[in-house]
């Protein structure tokens, strides 16, 4: 994994994927004891924001983790798995109090099938998952499995071992991506939430209107809001502003536009329009959220 310089209005840099020389491109296994020597070596702050443009999964052997996803922090313990996936602003928190595995990879490195199965393009999934029983114990295998061939190249010609590795990968993420109960709104109401959720992915920094949303589905507004009330346990106002506010705090952590251009960005009339909206919903002003969450995590 290297940084990237930043572009312009950028602060933090993203954060690309490179492979270890002698292994497959597109995935990476590492130690925490490795992360936190690389770090070092590299003189690189993990508890700073950055938005990895690559999917990561850690799971923990001992100890435990305060990370922070999209500025909601994660208490990560023993066995717990958290993924995190591109473009979510994430935090490390004091790696010296936990051991484990971190395993990064491109979204093209797994098979186009698990890519569809595992969901991986959802913005939305979930990102700490805690197994118990057996399916704890499968995905200690998979994990274990993977990391032991990763460590193992040459005993295997190159593309046999890249193979090994990406099914090694797939049977990992599916089982991850599958845990009983994850990501699966309620009721017959799923496929309408389903339906509202990428339209305002693909459409909030432009309309913060229920209205607009139930028009280009052909939905009533009570419609929609009964399915997000439901399957998302909010009403559709609030999961629009919801989603509203992350990106203005992806913004705000991981750049250093100023607040006018912020708010062009997702579609406000003014900085003071934005900064007003802001506050109401995330509790302080647009400046003092900058401030504060580039401090480190706790």
């Amino acid at each position: 994994m290297v940084k990237n310089r930043p572009p312009a209005g950028q602060a933090v840099p993203g954060i690309i994927f490179a492979a270890p020389v002698g292994v497959p491109a597109g995935l990476e296994v590492i130690s925490l004891a490795a992360l936190r020597a690389r770090s070092r070596a590299q003189g690189t702050d993990l508890g700073a924001p950055q938005r990895p443009a690559f999917h990561q999964v850690l799971t923990l052997a001992s100890g435990t983790l305060r990370q922070s996803v999209d500025f909601t922090v994660h208490d990560v313990e023993r066995d717990a798995w958290l993924w995190t996936r591109p473009g979510q602003v994430l935090q490390w928190g004091d790696l010296t109090r936990a051991e484990g595995t971190l395993i990064a990879f491109d979204r093209d490195f797994p098979g186009p099938a698990t890519v569809r199965a595992a969901r991986l393009d959802d913005p939305h999934a979930r990102v700490l998952r805690t197994p118990k029983g057996g399916a704890a114990t499968s995905l200690r295998v998979a994990g274990a499995h993977l990391a032991h061939e990763f460590q193992a190249p040459g005993r295997l010609p190159r593309d046999a071992h890249s193979a090994v590795l990406r099914h090694l990968l797939d049977v990992l993420i599916l089982r991850l991506a599958h845990l009983e109960g994850s990501d699966t709104p309620a009721t017959g109401t799923r496929e309408t939430f389903l339906r509202f959720r990428a339209s305002v992915e693909r459409d909030f920094a432009h309309t913060r209107r229920v209205d607009d949303y139930a028009l280009t589905l052909g939905y009533s507004a009570r419609t929609l809001s009964r399915a997000a009330l439901e399957s998302a346990g909010i009403g559709a106002k609030e999961f629009i502003d919801r989603r509203v506010v992350l990106e203005a705090k992806r913004l705000l952590a991981h750049t250093d536009l100023a607040a006018a251009r912020i708010a062009d960005r997702l579609g406000f009339s003014s900085a003071t329009n934005f900064a007003k909206y802001f506050h109401q919903r995330a509790g302080q002003a647009p400046i003092a959220f900058r401030t504060a969450v580039r401090g480190r995590v706790g």
